[in-house]
């Protein structure tokens, strides 16, 4: 019987420790991690471990959490481990030095069905705008972001009702099947890679907080889904009297109404913005400073 791959595995978030929880529990020899350093997060800033790291100190295996990537005393510690393989998922950018490293190339798992969406935030994109489809995609690292030989890819549907957080949960768990059955097919010797066709006027950039605000001067249907693909974070945003609002979870109704876009009816515990095809009824969102709520919970103790 082969001897199993050595296997480097890299990522920070919840996202990735799925593919690492299946790895381990398929049987492959994960010789080490590679996360983000741990940092002050919280009300009280306690210093906090990456979901990664503290998956990986369960089931002891070797953490390295280098600041900069390009650091002597990490590569010297990386090579250190033999590994044949390395697995990348929702991780920094690596280097060259460090994704060349092992024998075998670095794959990386990406939410999305490349070249479509490549970027830092797929599964935001994807439902904004208005994708039917999305997917995971493993491939091996080059050196330009998201472009390198595919290996292997899942599809999904979006449902009407999926926002960035159903559709995260959902990705995460067909991603963390990818993985298994690419290193599988990578310790057999047993796949064809495929290069990337061309680019893609489909981008995935990093979203910030100025990029969420809510334009009403559109359409039902894109502002429906400019929300949902930003719920729950960082969350699609409001102003009203001068006070910010996000809007977390939504309805749309399509109808004629001849009135100004961006106007508000808050009536009879409702909350509804004009469109400019209809209306967006609110069903929870959250004031700046306070918890997310109901409509009708928050329409009862505030007025707009």
């Amino acid at each position: 019987m082969a001897e199993k791959l050595r296997i480097v595995y890299m990522g920070t978030p919840d996202f990735a420790v799925a593919g690492l929880q299946a790895l381990v529990e398929a049987g492959h020899k994960v010789v080490a991690v590679i996360t983000a350093p741990d940092k002050p997060s919280g009300r009280g800033l306690q210093i906090q471990q990456s979901p990664v790291k503290q998956f990986a100190v369960a089931k002891n295996i070797p953490v390295l959490q280098p600041v900069k990537l390009k650091d002597p005393e990490f590569i010297t510690a990386l090579k250190s481990y033999h590994a044949d393989l390395q697995v990348v998922v929702a991780f920094r950018m690596l280097p060259e030095i460090v994704w060349n490293m092992p024998r075998l190339g670095t794959l990386n798992l990406h939410a999305s069905l490349l070249p479509d969406y490549r970027g830092a935030a797929p599964i935001n994109h994807a439902i904004i705008q208005g994708e039917k489809t999305t997917g995971v995609t493993t491939f091996f690292l080059q050196h330009a972001i998201d472009t390198g030989d595919i290996i292997f890819m899942e599809k999904m549907a979006i449902e009407e009702n999926d926002n960035a957080g159903t559709l995260h949960d959902k990705l995460m768990h067909l991603g963390a099947t990818l993985i298994v059955k690419t290193v599988n097919a990578i310790e057999a010797g047993n796949y064809v890679t495929t290069p990337q066709s061309g680019t893609s006027d489909k981008i995935a950039p990093k979203i910030f907080k100025e990029t969420c605000l809510i334009n009403w001067n559109q359409p039902t249907a894109t502002i429906y889904n400019f929300i949902r693909g930003l719920s729950p974070y960082p969350g699609a945003y409001c102003n009203v009297n001068n006070k910010v609002y996000k809007i977390l979870e939504a309805s749309k109704e399509i109808i004629d109404t001849h009135l100004t876009p961006g106007t508000f009816i808050a009536e009879n515990a409702t909350l509804k913005f004009v469109t400019t095809d209809g209306f967006i009824h609110v069903l929870s969102l959250q004031a700046e400073g306070k918890k997310r709520m109901a409509t009708g919970e928050f329409l009862r103790g505030n007025k707009l």
